[in-house]
């Protein structure tokens, strides 16, 4: 018998009849799905988790394609080009994108469990503007020939997609490599595929090595957080896989301040720290998505500074062509002079320290 989470691969809704089994479409909804030349998709578990008749909930959202996608003030056109430095005079595979210099992405699939609609690789994973080769042992190459590249970032679409044969020899050709210190996957199938977590899995992850394993996955809303995911989180962290969350900031999903602390205490609570919070980067067709820049930060002093635990405080950035970036303006420091600093806390309470010169 197929594992459970092949089953759901299988399955994947991706029409619209399949669709109206978990939710009543709006005629916006029905339109965009008839109307829109896009890729979509979502795993029957996911689906599942999304309110059946209200077309604001945060995870139809993400799921269901909208005709504002076609709206683009705002994005960039030929964004992962200028994105990944893809129009350097650097040589390298397709499947590799750097934006530093010890640092690569290194992307080994184009397929998704879910098919986000916030998606910043939309020109590869939902359309057909860009026609990459992603080979695995090209890339595996290049990254033994350059040896200042010592964090290697697995990424896709979905690395956790590949087999789990697929994936040890990939993690094992890595690991091989003398100048490689670290691997990071970046997956979002512990959220909304968490059965991909299998035994046989976790044989491939499972052990202390020189070279360790760490997973960022992405979460949005506290309503995507099951007892499935928390599970999935326990076992990989038993295998020694530490966890991590890159939250996308959206308008209408986790914009508010309930919502936004919710959401990471909640992450804390099934054991993933919150890593990132990313301001909706300037890809074409995710203009409805975007707050004001300055949104992030204030749900952060406000939600969770001095409210929670500085565990639950992810760091606020937006990523460009030249790294990421952080966002978060000095809320706390008020005054300056050559005698003291004046600094406040969340409930606006003021203290001093001392100036210290050079």
């Amino acid at each position: 018998m197929a594992e459970e989470w092949l089953n759901q691969i299988r399955n994947n809704i991706k029409t619209v009849a399949q669709l109206e089994e978990y939710v009543n479409l709006t005629d916006a909804e029905r339109a965009s799905l008839e109307q829109m030349e896009t890729i979509w998709g979502v795993t029957p578990y996911f689906a599942a988790l999304m309110d059946r008749d209200d077309p604001n909930c945060p995870i139809r959202q993400q799921v269901i394609p909208s005709l504002q996608e076609r709206e683009n003030v705002h994005g960039m056109q030929d964004y992962l080009i200028w994105k990944e430095n893809r129009a350097t005079e650097e040589k390298r595979p397709d499947s590799i994108a750097r934006q530093y210099r010890d640092k690569i992405a290194f992307t080994v699939i184009d397929k998704c469990g879910i098919y986000c609609r916030h998606c910043f690789r939309k020109e590869v994973i939902l359309g057909d503007e860009l026609n990459l080769r992603f080979d695995v042992d090209e890339g595996l190459e290049w990254i033994a020939n350059t040896p200042e590249i010592r964090d290697v970032l697995i990424t896709g679409g979905d690395p956790l997609l590949l087999s789990d044969a697929k994936l040890e020899y990939l993690i094992g050709k890595l690991r091989e490599i003398p100048h490689v210190e670290m691997i990071r996957i970046g997956s979002r199938l512990p959220i909304v595929l968490p059965h991909r977590i299998t035994k046989g899995l976790m044989k491939v992850l499972r052990g202390q090595h020189r070279v360790p394993i760490w997973l960022n996955t992405q979460c949005n809303h506290p309503k995507e957080i099951t007892e499935h995911t928390a599970r999935a989180v326990y076992d990989l962290i038993s295998c020694g896989v530490n966890v991590g969350n890159q939250t996308v900031l959206m308008k209408g999903i986790n914009d508010d301040v309930d919502t936004f602390r919710t959401l990471n205490q909640k992450l804390l609570s099934i054991r993933i720290r919150p890593y990132y919070l990313f301001y909706c980067e300037a890809a074409p067709g995710i203009d409805h998505f975007r707050t004001p820049i300055e949104k992030g930060a204030e749900l952060i002093r406000d939600a969770l500074r001095g409210h929670t635990t500085g565990l639950a405080q992810p760091m606020y950035v937006v990523a460009t062509n030249i790294g990421k970036i952080p966002l978060m303006p000095d809320y706390s420091i008020v005054d300056k002079n050559d005698e003291f600093y004046t600094l406040r806390n969340h409930k606006g309470e003021t203290t001093r320290l001392p100036t210290i010169h050079e």
